[in-house]
């Protein structure tokens, strides 16, 4: 951005990952949203939390969202000129991707852009071109190669050959990931690629799902997780492209501008030579063992390799061409690279084909080749803070600012990733390699990585290596949390926590000036010995306290050595350390939130009953469990309600007093007595509360100083009932050194230690009292509905609940009365906890490990977790028993010790008796089972579920095949199984918080029901993101998802299924292509689809997202009976009786299991199993079920609301069908072929009327609303539903729409 006043280099690394042009719907402020919504423009705040200045900054906020863009003619050497869109806020580098993406220009990387003879800046917005304007010509003009450029051309021909080869995504490198939707919809969404046939002609589509889909099936089969895409075989160009053994050219040779050398066979078996010059490619007279440099008669000098190799080889110009037709015609999404690598725990047996540019980056590391980057290495340090630092005054600015960030950071966790494995894999020198390898620390790539170790006794006091693996990740949540609150001035360091191969590495940018001091000199604030040596300094000060409120953290005293007092504003762990850099960073944030007594017994300290009851405290492996933010911020907003309840309360009493002129003491509860549960009975039942509360709100509204002294009673008494630090107003912190070993605190602060101390135990309280029964209640209701692991800690961690509290969860729920329908909440939870316990005997397993023999020991180890083969033995291979010595030799150089073959004597009994004494001991759960098959039968799981679930946890990937679990003969798991270990990673992920702000005020005009606007505001949050994450990001697919909900409602159809498949494709490809997110989306495509009558693509869609149902969380789910109802209907409006009866009948009884019988879910259900046995014409079954519906309808509804009325015509109508249907049985055993018979009326269901019911069942719920508001909304509602045109306007609520967005951004 020019006017920022920004080095030219730093403007490059910004915008270094631009989307290519022709995603241009997902790639820039286009302007067609929210004209005019300048009260939000105007609500905006900066990163510091200050309202923005002045209406000039809204004025230009409103501005740049208007900015429309303007069409450019582009014409390249060969090619007829074209019309490109371009936005004024664009790069012209944008452009240079666009034409790299582009069928008939991908080949050229070595060019400039031209207006009238003058060449564009790369890095220049367009605007601030002089000249440029609508229908402007821009010319391709070829540029000279130096190596560099020689290289990226090398690279970007070989992306090219490898567009359609899926290899990479099961890999795991360069950001490439899996998706399958195209093999469901046969590239049949939207308007390109051929159409379904429509509704009326059904006998063309095959409803029938293979067997493993149907109800009731056991079969799990695993290969169909990843059907084969026909586009994916391979189309070979060339047979080989590398790099000639003549690299480099002997300097007489660079003397007539040879850059480098190629070798290359094509497919017609011809070898050839070829030399990349300045000029350009052509063929070269080497051969393998003749080094002749001298140009090929004829030598077919080309600018591009692809001219070049067109003119020698027919069948790569024949096979190039139809393979770059393939690859545009793949939707951009299923191309675009992601923001984080995802990695795939299944994938086939791919070949190993030769590739140059892969060897050469295993070889090289990639070290000083960054492909936009000038300079040798990155300085990630000064990338980091520096884009920090970039301005925030306004929206573009912002957005300039979040983008920079975010690419950083993304940047920043793949390097540290990659150097996370070097390390672990040994291929990377220690600083320090004359000691023990758990000490060892290493720098690769400028950053600092080192082992989840216990380093010479740091940890003692704290649990030793079980709080040395720990630390990080709490540290990681202390970076997130001072990231978030984005002080100026204030640094931290970039974090990424790498689990590997049983290793848990910490990776960290490195301060400026750091390794030259010692640690005694470098920390001016804090302490480096848990509080035994205390500094302070008044500007670390100064930047914490701004950080405190927001973090909850008390400023408060403690004692150093000399016994003198110093003032802190975070832990006594926490450092300051000034770099040379003049930055003032802090570091090692483990102890940011305060520790959770329930797992920190202290002598002398009683917790409440609630914890008490609960058997807590408990004894923790280690020493830093610490409560989560979230639940910080949950107790801080119940006491804050019992704050404002309180003082409602004694202003009424005070009220009363004056009337009836006596004195009655006021209520000075302390929070000792404060009863979690009696506030809203107390609000029922005392009238005039509401407008007291409303008083009380004033009262603490005010600074204090115009408040007459009753008042300020009233205040003083609440804040000290709930525990304030401040008398005049709320405010509840935390200090975090509470109960820390080697801290001591003033003896003047005794009472204020005292209260924080009650604070923390309040805090506990909550956790087991509120926080777990809320988290139950929740899924009762089903407002949590986990569908796995992932989505279970999710939901747990959403609520501040820690994952060892998992073992208390699972025991509440099974003490509550409602157990039945939390079956699957439980199952999940039993799942979870055995494969953590698995994770965690694995980790130190692997450690012993040598690399030789990896994939034996893994397979091992699944076979001793799953397999029901009793005598599972590890089988080493005779070449490594033979290299037993020589290995031995050599073991102080892996970061490994013990004995290497320990793992070996591994067996089902023992490691089942393991994850029993771990569930015991970690979570305080039993688990009464000794092998696999008793834990299935016992608790019903799954064990393809368990599979999926440990290789997540671990990053172990496997073959993709079918494996037989229950074989007592033998193992399920050969080490021919065992592909890959990928790394687990955790990372801070930066937010756009502008694009948010918009999304969030686009949900409320949605509630609100004015569509039109809310659409237009959720338009452009889709726009604000995608320019500052790109194209893929998770945030966007919730925003696309929405968008497609609300094209849906109001009628646009097509749209919607559009956005749709975007959110799909976005979710298989930034999540998994088995997440329970996927499963969602591949439903909501389904409804769009059916709405589309494309009913062949809906049903293919319903049983993909049944299968991956059935293979994360098995059949018995709530979830499954809403996917059953809905491909139940889908079959039924294609007249496939039988078949929908048995997907309805299924969510019949999972619904009646999850719901209760008396549920209206339940009537639903009764009511579509009605509707299929009427077109079966089986009536007394159909009057059955919509008997039992009709009852539920009037009792829980009563009989004159309109469910109840319809409910009741119905059965009518089937009576009255019935009685004819038995008259005309009658008729014909009475008078046999002579009856007259009355026609009856088996009508198969109108396409409208299945596409309503699949709406009701899905969550869209049609209220006609006054005419004001469908003014006011400007709703478009004509094509909605053919039957009910008349409705006004109708509103909807899906399936945690708005929930899932809010969730995205919390966690």
């Amino acid at each position: 951005c020019p006017d920022l006043h920004i080095s030219p280099d730093f403007r490059k690394l910004v915008c270094l990952q631009q989307p290519p042009k022709n995603y241009a719907d997902t790639a820039m402020v286009n302007g067609d949203g929210a004209h005019g919504h300048t009260e939000e423009a105007e609500s905006k705040q900066d990163g510091n939390g200050e309202a923005d200045g002045g209406e000039e900054s809204n004025e230009q906020e409103v501005i740049v969202i208007q900015d429309t863009g303007f069409t450019v003619k582009i014409q390249a050497p060969g090619t007829e000129p074209f019309d490109l869109q371009v936005s004024p806020q664009e790069m012209v580098q944008e452009i240079h991707q666009v034409l790299m993406d582009r069928e008939d220009t991908c080949h050229r990387t070595c060019f400039s852009l031209q207006l009238d003879g003058n060449v564009l800046d790369n890095f220049a917005e367009l605007k601030s071109i002089e000249g440029l304007q609508e229908g402007s010509l821009l010319k391709v003009v070829e540029e000279p190669y130096t190596v560099r450029e020689a290289r990226i051309h090398v690279r970007h021909i070989r992306d090219l050959l490898k567009s359609l080869d899926p290899s990479d995504a099961y890999n795991g490198v360069d950001c490439n990931s899996l998706s399958f939707l195209s093999i469901f919809t046969d590239g049949d969404l939207g308007d390109s690629g051929k159409r379904k046939k429509k509704g009326n002609e059904l006998e063309q589509i095959d409803c029938t799902p293979p067997e493993h889909i149907l109800p009731g099936s056991k079969e799990r089969p695993l290969v169909p997780l990843q059907p084969q895409n026909k586009d994916w075989k391979p189309m070979q160009c060339l047979k080989v492209l590398t790099m000639s053994g003549w690299n480099p050219p002997p300097g007489n040779r660079k003397m007539h501008g040879d850059l480098m050398y190629l070798y290359m066979v094509t497919v017609e078996e011809r070898h050839v030579s070829i030399t990349a010059s300045t000029r350009g490619f052509y063929l070269n007279q080497s051969t393998t063992y003749t080094f002749n440099p001298k140009p090929a008669n004829p030598s077919f000098l080309s600018h591009s390799l692809v001219e070049l190799l067109s003119q020698i080889s027919p069948a790569f110009k024949k096979n190039f061409t139809a393979l770059q037709k393939k690859r545009v015609q793949r939707h951009p999404f299923e191309r675009i690279a992601t923001p984080f690598q995802v990695y795939s725990w299944t994938a086939p047996q791919v070949d190993h084909a030769m590739d140059c540019v892969r060897a050469e980056d295993a070889y090289t590391s990639r070290l000083g080749y960054e492909e936009h980057i000038p300079g040798q290495t990155r300085d990630w340090n000064e990338e980091l803070q520096t884009t920090r630092e970039l301005p925030r005054k306004n929206l573009p600015e912002r957005l300039l600012r979040e983008r920079a960030i975010f690419k950083v950071h993304s940047d920043f966790a793949a390097a540290a990733t990659r150097g996370a494995m070097a390390v672990i894999d040994g291929n990377v020198m220690a600083i320090n390699p004359g000691e023990e390898t758990r000490m060892q620390m290493f720098i690769w790539n400028n950053i600092f990585f080192s082992l989840g170790f216990d380093v010479r006794d740091h940890y003692r006091e704290l649990g030793g290596d079980a709080a040395a693996h720990a630390a990080p990740t709490n540290d990681l949540n202390g970076v997130r949390a001072y990231g978030a609150v984005d002080v100026e001035g204030l640094y931290t360091l970039g974090t990424v926590v790498v689990d590997y191969r049983g290793y848990r590495v910490t990776a960290q940018s490195i301060i400026p000036g750091i390794l030259e001091r010692e640690q005694e000199q470098s920390v001016i604030y804090g302490s480096i010995d848990f509080g035994k040596t205390v500094v302070s300094h008044s500007k670390y000060l100064e930047l914490l306290e701004k950080t405190s409120r927001p973090l909850k953290v008390q400023r408060h005293s403690v004692l150093n050595e000399k016994n003198e007092t110093v003032e802190l504003c975070s832990s006594v762990e926490c450092k300051g350390i000034i770099g040379n850099d003049g930055r003032h960073y802090i570091l090692d944030l483990l102890r940011t939130f305060p520790p959770d007594l329930n797992f920190l017994p202290v002598d002398g300290e009683e917790l409440p009953p609630e914890s008490q009851r609960q058997g807590f405290p408990r004894q923790h492996r280690h020493r830093l469990a610490c409560l989560r933010q979230e639940l910080i911020e949950a107790f801080v907003e119940h006491r804050y309600l019992l704050f404002m309840k309180m003082a409602a309360l004694q202003l009424m009493q005070q009220k009363a007093n004056k009337d009836t002129k006596t004195d009655t003491p006021a209520i000075t509860e302390t929070s000792e007595t404060i009863s979690e549960s009696n506030g809203k009975e107390l609000e029922e039942s005392i009238p005039g509360l509401a407008q007291a509360k409303e008083l009380a709100e004033t009262l603490v509204a005010e600074d204090g100083s115009c408040i007459d002294p009753k008042s300020r009673e009233v205040v003083l008494n609440a804040c000290k009932a709930v525990g304030s630090i401040s008398n005049t107003s709320f405010d509840i912190r935390f200090n975090p050194d509470i109960f820390s070993p080697g801290v001591r605190f003033p003896d003047d602060s005794a009472d204020d230690i005292q209260k924080q101390k009650q604070l923390l135990k309040d805090a506990a309280a909550f956790m087991v009292s509120c926080q777990v029964p809320s988290l139950v209640k929740d899924c009762l209701d089903h407002s949590a509905l986990p569908m796995d692991g992932a989505t279970l800690t999710e939901a747990l961690r959403q609520r501040g609940i820690n994952i060892r509290y998992l073992g208390s969860v699972l025991e509440f729920v099974d003490k509550t009365p409602a157990k039945t329908q939390l079956e699957h909440f439980y199952r999940i939870g039993i799942s979870e906890l055995i494969t953590r316990c698995a994770k965690h005997i694995f980790k130190t397993y692997l450690q012993g490990v040598e690399l030789s023999a990896l994939s034996a020991a893994v397979s091992h180890f699944l076979n001793c977790f799953l397999s029901s083969f009793p005598d599972a033995v590890a089988h080493l291979p005779p070449d490594e028993l033979v290299s037993r010595r020589k290995s031995r030799k050599r073991r102080n150089r892996v970061p490994g010790g013990g004995d290497n073959t320990a793992w070996a004597s591994l067996t089902p009994s023992e490691l089942w008796k393991n994850i029993a004494s771990e569930a015991q001991s970690y979570y305080h759960f039993t688990v009464q089972c000794d092998s696999v098959d008793q834990v299935v039968e016992k608790y019903g799981l799954q064990k393809i579920t368990l599979l999926r679930e440990i290789s997540i946890k671990t990053g172990i990937q496997i073959l993709i095949k079918e494996y037989n679990f229950d074989s007592r003969h033998k193992p399920a798991f050969t080490e021919e199984d065992i592909l890959n270990i990928f790394p687990v990673v955790k990372h801070v992920n930066p937010k756009a918080s502008d694009a948010f702000h918009f999304f969030q005020s686009g949900q409320a005009k949605v509630q609100q029901g004015f569509l039109k606007e809310g659409c237009e505001l959720i338009n452009e949050a889709l726009n604000l993101f995608n320019n500052v994450y790109g194209a893929m990001h998770v945030e966007i697919c919730a925003c696309l998802r929405l968008l497609a909900r609300l094209n849906y409602i109001m009628g646009d159809h097509a749209e919607a299924l559009s956005n749709q498949q975007k959110a799909v494709l976005m979710s298989e490809r930034v999540l998994g292509i088995e997440h329970p997110n996927t499963i969602q989306e591949y439903m909501h495509l389904a409804l769009y689809c059916f709405a589309n009558g494309q009913l062949s693509t809906a049903l293919k869609l319903l049983y993909r997202a049944r299968y991956l149902m059935l293979m994360v969380s098995g059949e018995d789910h709530p979830e499954m009976a809403l996917l059953d109802s809905n491909i139940g209907l889908v079959l039924h409006g294609v007249m496939e009786y039988d078949l929908s009866l048995r997907f309805l009948e299924n969510a019949l009884t999972i619904n009646t299991k999850y719901h209760g019988p008396r549920s209206l879910k339940v009537a639903l259900s009764h009511h579509l199993v009605a509707r299929v046995y009427e077109s079966k014409a089986e009536f007394r079954s159909a009057l059955q079920h919509e008997k039992e519906g009709y009852t539920i309808y009037k009792n829980q509804m009563g009989e004159a609301h309109e469910k109840t009325k319809e409910s009741s015509e119905y059965l009518k109508y089937l009576t009255q069908q019935a009685v004819a249907l038995q008259r005309t049985m009658n008729e014909i055993y009475k008078n046999g072929s002579n009856a007259s018979i009355m026609p009856l009326k088996f009508t198969a269901p109108s396409m409208a009327s299945v596409l309503e019911q699949l709406n009701i069942i899905n969550g869209i719920i049609f209220i006609p609303l006054s005419d004001r508001r469908t003014k006011r909304g400007n709703i478009s509602n004509a094509q909605a539903i053919p039957e009910m045109s008349g409705i006004d306007f109708f509103f909807f609520f899906f399936c945690g729409i708005f929930l899932t967005a809010k969730r995205i951004w919390r966690t």
